[in-house]
């Protein structure tokens, strides 16, 4: 089982790396000014987890932050494509004809090309509708791909829960599918709502839901990672 070692190496890299990367992103933008250039870029006196202040891409398109954020995405990337590709390889070692292991290569590539795409064209300043358009489009194709692999996923190894119970933690597996069942739920409910055009809705400023969602959903889904490293018992392949 070498490669379920693999998974639970490129895993916690998965967490870490774009972990890093945005709060690191968030740390320079709003407490050392004076590595901006440009000034207007700065921010003040926001956790935008709790409070919304600003967006990931407002803290991560500035120079020089984006030569922290955009290898940063490059690198997880090309762990992605590696982490489905093993999973699969894993899948197959139980089930070689498991109807769900082809989906979780197409979803969980198509999240990794998205995602580059999206750390290719931030920063590119170009004011015209249809680009911006174009950019939250492939954002939110990168968050769908990605949930739909993580559910392909768990639902695979939940079908094959029995025959890989020696080979992982069942309470972390519970969590993961959890976890994904809040994500599903929490994007159903906010997709309309952050659809709506202008950011008052009642008196309720969207902006600020928007990006606090953004920030936490961003979490939940690298957390799903970390699971991953934690589900896999590592004595069993050692």
């Amino acid at each position: 089982m070498d490669y379920i070692g693999k998974v639970k190496s490129i895993s916690i890299w998965i967490f870490i790396v774009p972990f890093l990367a945005v709060n690191i992103c968030l740390i320079t933008i709003t407490q050392f000014h004076n590595l901006f250039p440009n000034q207007v870029d700065i921010i003040h006196h926001t956790i935008p987890y709790i409070d919304g202040g600003t967006s990931i891409s407002r803290t991560a398109r500035p120079y020089p932050n984006w030569l922290i954020f955009k290898p940063a995405m490059f690198l997880t990337s090309f762990l992605l494509i590696k982490y489905w590709i093993y999973n699969k390889i894993i899948i197959e070692s139980f089930n070689f004809n498991h109807k769900f292991k082809t989906k979780i290569i197409y979803f969980g590539i198509a999240s990794a090309i998205a995602l580059t795409i999206h750390a290719i064209f931030l920063g590119i300043k170009f004011d015209n509708d249809l680009y911006k358009l174009f950019r939250r489009v492939v954002m939110l194709l990168f968050i769908i791909f990605e949930i739909v692999a993580q559910t392909y996923l768990v639902l695979i190894l939940y079908s094959l829960k029995d025959q890989i119970n020696k080979f992982i933690n069942q309470l972390i597996l519970k969590i993961k599918i959890l976890l994904i069942s809040v994500l599903i739920l929490v994007g159903a409910i906010s997709i309309p709502i952050i659809s709506l055009p202008g950011d008052i809705f009642f008196g309720f400023n969207l902006k600020f839901f928007k990006h606090g969602l953004e920030w936490n959903y961003f979490l939940g889904v690298i957390i799903f990672y970390l699971l991953t490293f934690l589900m896999w018992k590592k004595k069993i392949y050692e």
